[in-house]
């Protein structure tokens, strides 16, 4: 029974167990004086034996490598002799002429780590660095054709080994990675482009900075992947040759970035559930659609009989596209919108400050529908309102309507307090069946003689969505749709990450660099098709990158707990938050006591103010630093500082 029984003359002597209350007790050890190296690794299976008693978050924080901080990094590339140099009028400039001499910012980031972290990593919280290689941005044109530029390579490498300092590789592929000069190349070609539901290739940008809608598709002839994943065989190798030393510093690889469908109005329509536009209706994914629906229902007729939509073969099946309001269809099946998968999102937010409220529920047509889930992130209410102290004031439900019969229903938030029912919010909607039959004019009935939530002291809330009188109908196809969208970005990491292990990194060290929609009350989940990718059982270790109120969300530490998480990465983290100075360390905290390995906070920059501007973005707020008081910078910057003494 004993994990140490090899030493079969001593094991039944020399180690006798007794519990006491529940504790085990090493006792009854004889002859030391030639036990000592063996004594080690006895204590050591003792500690195994005191998992059952010792509480999970103890035990891991014995057993677990340091806790990582490592901010995200501006400017790696920029030397300090261009920094200086007054004659460098741009930043494009100034990196070039730091490539001339094959420098970089190794010597400025050593000094802002040692600043952060003096003398060096060390302890259970260490300060290390987040470095972003861009994977089709290592490339340069040749007679040959398109080439990695071994040299670019060769920079990245030589800064990982002159900053002693443990890094996280972040191998960027994403629809972020769109700066190279190999990108023009790529336009030329539609096969490597999602589309939208009319055909064309979505136009994107956020802050300024161009998106490109790379395919999800992981057919390795298509030219995108081809070029992504021979750099990332390229760099795998490269870090193969650097010395062990080297190589171990590098505690994570980030695979591919935010991998997801895209949308029209990428910068601000993350929380748009009218006249919404989604990807991919490349034909190639179309076709691949059709398959799929073929594998899962096996034949037309039992998609019949399980859909109600009739179709005389599976080329004639589309994918939904078309909004009924306003288009023709040539079949229901057609008909996608926020809500045609089945599902109703109801959702607003609650503040209450003195927590009189004791739960949430919905009702509908005056009957309990099931609780509404609260602790949600809304950082756009905690900027508008100055009271609001805490982002975390979303809730919402989205409720399954395909049970209703076709007619008006009333929705219903109703917060229990002190025992008592209270009407925080109502909405009407209507359900409209498949054949747009007339709808029944009777009132739908709700609870009666409900006190409003406003008698509450101090409770501020309000109903986001639906709006008045929505119209929803529901399309077995849609739902497919959605659900096809999901594999096709699980499917994608899966080819990325399995071209990694090929490459030879190693698998304990690959997480994924996913966003978590669902944590934003007011986001439309459907938008990014994400959650098959985020579901626990993926072969990659999980990589969550949280903002705002997510950074220390109760709804986010139970999330992972349900899906059997508890070692994963935090690849870009601010907490945008500037009301309460005590929330930036108790965010990191809260992963470092939860099995985070590292946390990247976004981010810190070496650039000199003379090349940034004066102009202000969203992004730019975030820079962490003692005199950024934007979106609570300087909170974050001084609790880093802390929290790297331990």
């Amino acid at each position: 029974v004993l994990p140490f029984a090899w030493s079969k003359n001593l094991t039944s002597e020399i180690y006798t167990f007794v519990n006491d209350n529940g504790r085990y007790f090493l006792v009854n050890i004889r002859f030391l004086h030639i036990m000592v190296p063996r004594l080690v690794y006895s204590l050591w299976c003792s500690l195994v034996l005191l998992m059952p008693a010792l509480a999970e978050a103890q035990v891991d924080a014995i057993l677990r490598s340091p806790f990582v901080l490592a901010p995200t990094i501006e400017g790696v590339l920029l030397c300090d002799s261009a920094a200086k140099n007054p004659s460098l009028k741009s930043l494009d400039q100034a990196v070039a002429d730091c490539r001339t001499h094959k420098s970089h910012g190794a010597a400025a980031l050593n000094r802002l780590l040692n600043h952060l972290e003096p003398g060096g990593p060390k302890g259970s919280v260490q300060v290390g660095y987040t470095l972003t290689m861009e994977l089709l941005k290592l490339y340069k044109q040749t007679p040959k054709g398109w080439v990695i530029d071994d040299d670019q390579v060769s920079i990245f490498l030589d800064f990982i080994s002159k900053v002693p300092r443990p890094v996280v590789l972040y191998l960027s592929a994403g629809h972020f990675d769109s700066q190279g000069s190999i990108v023009q190349e790529l336009e030329k070609d539609p096969d490597n482009w999602m589309r939208i539901g009319d055909g064309s290739v979505p136009r994107l940008g956020y802050f300024g900075y161009r998106i490109l809608p790379y395919t999800l598709r992981t057919d390795p002839q298509i030219a995108v992947n081809r070029y992504r994943f021979n750099a990332l065989r390229h760099v795998a190798k490269r870090i193969k040759l650097l010395p062990k030393s080297v190589q171990e510093r590098i505690i994570a690889f980030t695979l591919a970035g935010e991998v997801h469908h895209l949308f029209t109005d990428f910068e601000s329509g993350m929380g748009r559930y009218q006249n919404i536009s989604v990807t991919d209706y490349h034909p190639a994914s179309v076709a691949d659609f059709r398959r799929w629906l073929a594998r899962e229902y096996g034949s037309l007729q039992v998609m019949q009989q399980k859909t109600g939509l009739n179709y005389r073969s599976w080329n004639d099946v589309n994918a939904p596209s078309k909004d009924i309001r306003k288009e023709q269809l040539d079949s229901f099946g057609d008909h996608y919108d926020a809500f045609a998968e089945g599902t109703l999102p109801i959702f607003g937010w609650l503040w209450d400050p003195h927590k009189h409220t004791q739960r949430l529920e919905l009702f509908i047509n005056g009957k309990i529908a099931g609780p509404v889930t609260r602790g949600l992130h809304r950082l756009d209410v905690y900027r508008a309102i100055d009271e609001i102290t805490d982002p975390n004031v979303g809730y919402r439900v989205d409720f399954d309507y395909r049970h209703l019969s076709p007619g008006h229903h009333l929705a219903q938030i109703v917060a229990t307090a002190k025992g008592q029912q209270h009407l925080v919010a109502e909405v009407t909607f209507t359900v409209v069946s498949s054949k747009q039959d007339s709808v029944p004019t009777d009132k739908p009935r709700g609870l009666r003689r409900l006190e409003k939530s406003s008698v509450l002291s101090g409770l501020r809330t309000h109903l986001d969505q639906p709006r008045a009188g929505q119209d929803v109908y529901f399309n077995p196809l849609a739902r497919d749709w959605n659900r096809f969208r999901e594999l096709q970005v699980r499917d994608y990491l899966e080819q990325f990450h399995a071209v990694a292990l090929q490459a030879g990194l190693p698998p304990e060290k690959l997480y994924s660099h996913q966003i978590l929609p669902e944590v934003n009350s007011s986001w439309n989940p459907q938008l990014f098709a994400i959650g098959a990718s985020l579901d626990g059982k993926s072969a990659w270790k999980t990589g969550l990158n949280l903002y705002g109120g997510a950074t220390n969300s109760p709804w986010v530490q139970q999330f992972l707990r349900n899906r059997g998480i508890n070692t994963y990465g935090v690849p870009e983290f601010h907490t945008q938050q500037w009301k309460n100075p005590n929330v930036h360390i108790a965010a990191m905290r809260s992963h470092l006591n939860s099995g985070a390995r590292f946390i990247s906070p976004y981010y810190f920059s070496l650039v000199p103010q003379r090349y940034k501007g004066n102009a202000e973005s969203g992004v730019n707020r975030l820079e962490i630093g003692p005199d950024n008081t934007k979106d609570g910078s300087d909170g974050l910057y001084r609790a880093i500082l802390e929290l790297a003494k331990e």
